[in-house]
C-alpha cells in the first residue's frame, strides 16, 4: 500500500523545515507532498530545501481547501493522508490512521486534548454539532485535518472553498465507511494562525446551506464516468 501524505503550507516558513523532516522520519516510505498556497513569505524556499519532498504551488493564495485538493489530484499513492502545515498534528498519529484504512474508506482523527483557546475549543464544538444536526456528518472533529482516505475516493469530493470542513459529509453522503480515532494535538510552537472564530463562523454558516443543498442534488455514481480503459 503506497501512501501520500499531503500537506498545505500558507505563510509557514518557521514550521516547514521542522514539520517536513519530522514527517519523513514517521513515515520514510511515503510521498510527501508540501503545497505552497500562494505563500508571501520563505515558505516556498524552505519546502525546497528538504529533500526527497515533492513542491507543488496553487501561485497565489487560494485556502487550505484548494491546497489539500491540488495535493490530493497530483498523489499517486493508493491512500492519501492530510496533515496540517501548522505542526499542531503529530505525524506519528498517521500510523493510527493507516491500521484502520484497511476496513474503512474514511479514517478520521479527533483531538482527544486540544491545545487550544477555550473560546475556540466552545466556537468548534457549536460548529461540530451545528453540522451534524444538519447535515449527514458522522464524526465530531471536522476541524481536524488529520484524515486518510483512499485515492479512489478522491472522485467523491466536490472542490469548493471550505471542502476540508466537510470531507466527512460528502463521502458519507457517498456511502463510504467512515471511522474515527483519537489523535496527538500540539500547541502552536512558531509563527501565528491564519482563522479566526468570527470568519470561521460566518464562512460556516455561509457553506452549511450550501453543502446541504448539493447533497440534497448531488449525482453519485456507481463508476467513475470519466475513467476510461
Amino acid at each position: 500500500m503506497k501512501v501520500s501524505i499531503i500537506i498545505p503550507f500558507y505563510n509557514e516558513e518557521d514550521n516547514v523545515r521542522a514539520l517536513l523532516l519530522e514527517t519523513r522520519e514517521c513515515q520514510p516510505a511515503a510521498e510527501i507532498i508540501a503545497v505552497d498556497d500562494g505563500s508571501t513569505d520563505g515558505t516556498a524556499a524552505q519546502i525546497r530545501s528538504v529533500s526527497g519532498v515533492r513542491y507543488l504551488s496553487n501561485g497565489r493564495n487560494l485556502g487550505q481547501s484548494a491546497a489539500l485538493y491540488h495535493g490530493l489530484r497530483a498523489a499517486a499513492g493508493d491512500v492519501c493522508v492530510m496533515l496540517d502545515g501548522d505542526g499542531q498534528n503529530d505525524p506519528r498519529d498517521i500510523d493510527k490512521l493507516l491500521a484502520n484504512i484497511g476496513e474503512y474508506d474514511l479514517v478520521c482523527g479527533y483531538r482527544a486534548a486540544r491545545r487550544d483557546t477555550w473560546w475556540r475549543r466552545v466556537a468548534s464544538r457549536i460548529g461540530n454539532g451545528c453540522r451534524r444536526l444538519a447535515l449527514p456528518d458522522p464524526i465530531r472533529d471536522t476541524g481536524c485535518t488529520l484524515k486518510a482516505i483512499r485515492r479512489e475516493h478522491i472522485r467523491h469530493l466536490v472542490p469548493f472553498n471550505g471542502l476540508h470542513r466537510y470531507l466527512a459529509a460528502l463521502s458519507a453522503a457517498a456511502g463510504l465507511k467512515i471511522c474515527e480515532v483519537p489523535v496527538n494535538h500540539r500547541e502552536r510552537q512558531r509563527g501565528v494562525s491564519k482563522y479566526t472564530v468570527s470568519g470561521r463562523a460566518w464562512r460556516g454558516l455561509y457553506d452549511l446551506f450550501g453543502v446541504g443543498w448539493l447533497l440534497r442534488r448531488q449525482i453519485h455514481w456507481q463508476k467513475d464516468p470519466y475513467h476510461y480503459e
